[in-house]
């Protein structure tokens, strides 16, 4: 038998059963009894998915039954957008209900961190009462920093802590955090040693779920105390060393059922990638029906940006950004805007399909009034629970707002049907209005001067200034200007 078979923490059975259900009976003696009508919570986010790679938002490639039944059974939001164009940031705005011009991080960066004084919405739900998982990626922290997941309200956690070791589906260990045991180390995968393909890590966040909502389903042995569970797989995110060295870094055990299709490997890949996770959230899905919680848990999907360009893949070749332009670290509507589709058997009317307005940076303190508590001062965020339980959204957000430094300095703000981009730091704004130009193909700032003048003061008052993330020019420029200099 393999080392994950003997203690997989929340994938094994022996640390399952034994050191999990430990911790949870210590935990409940010490935490108030939650309202049997709290939901549970589950945010389910996939890594680097476009808008339109699931069948439920007009893929003509990519079979996702289970997400497609899904929306049909919830709500499918058509204007729901990431928190970012790239990870870090975006999974920072979801955690802290910020958008990027007030997030300490704005970007990927090696060796950032949430700081001590933030506030995750895991915090906000533990604090309430909820028993908090966490299981695959988190890129918020890095081994020893105050943000990795234990120290930001996550009761344990299973996946990979920074980008990087993100990239690898095979990798020879895993972070685990598990306070039952005592265990808060590296989880070695002897099925991944010495290059060896044994364990996909998709399956094994899959097995950890099914087996985190079976242990900690309310019932009477843990006074009904709901549980939050955020799973963040990887899939489709590329292995970019693996597509630097054979071309193809889409990760997947088979390319089942498109082996026979004549695309390109990746291509084959990826689309194999999304339908596995597709039918493994149906097996999380089905067991919440099994365990008979799925009328009051509350589902959310989404991914964390636009798809990407890497690993051999082409965004392009299967239509992955739907009807819009641009992808991964664009902050066009194809970078940005992200399927978002949300289930709440008990409160949601089935069918739905909503083109309101929202960003990741809302979940927070819409969590918080599903949980029946207060969220922190000052977000960004808004509560769309309203809108989900047939409510009237009286609420709305003035404007949306994002910035990117990878290239230089970007921005984007979107204010009811108009959008304006600036694509560098001094740069002229376009102006764009998605209601008739989704695709973002005709700049009509010359038509509107403006609406152009409005949102571009909205552009200097939705951001502080961060030492960290300066407004500078794009590299190219910057070494000009210093060639320039010199005599």
């Amino acid at each position: 038998m393999g080392h994950w078979g003997r203690r997989g923490g929340i994938l094994g059975a022996a640390l399952v059963l034994g050191g999990l259900a430990l911790s949870l009976t210590a935990q409940t003696v010490t935490n108030p009894p939650p309202a049997p009508r709290r939901p549970n919570i589950i945010f389910i986010l996939a890594d680097d998915l476009g808008y339109g790679d699931l069948g439920c938002y007009g893929s003509p490639h990519i079979k996702t039954p289970n997400l497609d039944q899904l929306a049909a059974e919830g709500i499918r939001f058509t204007d729901c957008y990431a928190g970012s164009t790239v990870c870090t940031p975006s999974r920072a705005a979801l955690m802290l209900g910020r958008h990027t011009g007030h997030l300490n991080l704005r970007g990927n960066i090696s060796g950032g961190t949430l700081l001590p004084e933030e506030t995750t919405v895991a915090e906000v739900l533990q604090a309430a009462g909820y028993r908090t998982g966490l299981i695959g990626k988190w890129g918020l922290a890095d081994r020893g920093q105050p943000g990795v997941p234990q120290k930001k309200g996550f009761d344990e956690f299973v996946g990979y802590l920074e980008n990087v070791h993100a990239h690898n589906y095979y990798p020879t260990f895993l972070w685990r955090y598990d306070p039952a045991t005592g265990f808060d180390d590296k989880l070695s995968l002897l099925e991944n040693q010495g290059g060896a393909k044994g364990l996909y890590i998709p399956d094994l966040c899959t097995k950890a779920a099914l087996n985190f909502v079976r242990i900690n389903k309310p019932d009477q042995f843990n006074r009904y105390r709901p549980f939050f569970l955020f799973l963040a797989y990887t899939t489709p995110h590329a292995n970019n060393e693996e597509g630097r060295r054979s071309g193809n870094g889409m990760q997947v055990p088979s390319a089942a059922p498109y082996e026979n299709q004549p695309w390109p490997a990746p291509e084959r890949n990826k689309a194999a990638m999304i339908t596995r996770m597709d039918a493994d959230i149906g097996r999380l899905l089905a067991k919440l029906q099994e365990l008979k919680i799925e009328s009051n848990t509350v589902v959310f999907f989404a991914s964390d940006n636009g798809p990407h360009g890497e690993g051999g893949v082409d965004p392009k070749f299967l239509q992955s950004a739907g009807p819009f332009r641009g992808h991964k670290r664009d902050l066009t509507e194809g970078g940005i805007r992200v399927p978002m589709i949300v289930r709440w058997p008990a409160r949601i009317r089935p069918g739905q399909v909503s083109d309101f307005p929202w960003a990741f940076w809302d979940f927070l303190p819409t969590a918080a009034e599903i949980a029946m508590t207060t969220p922190p001062k000052d977000l960004d965020g808004i509560s769309i629970f309203p809108l989900l339980t047939g409510g009237a959204q009286t609420n709305r957000h003035d404007y949306f707002y994002w910035e990117f430094h990878e290239r230089g300095f970007q921005q984007a703000l979107r204010r009811g049907e108009w959008k304006v981009l600036r694509p560098q730091a001094e740069a002229p704004l376009a102006l764009y209005h998605l209601k008739t130009d989704p695709g973002e193909r005709q700049d009509v700032a010359e038509q509107h001067p403006e609406i152009v003048a409005q949102l571009e003061a909205l552009l200097k008052e939705a951001r502080h200034d961060s030492k960290r993330w300066p407004i500078q020019p794009p590299p190219v420029r910057k070494a000009a200007d210093k060639a320039a200099a010199k005599p």
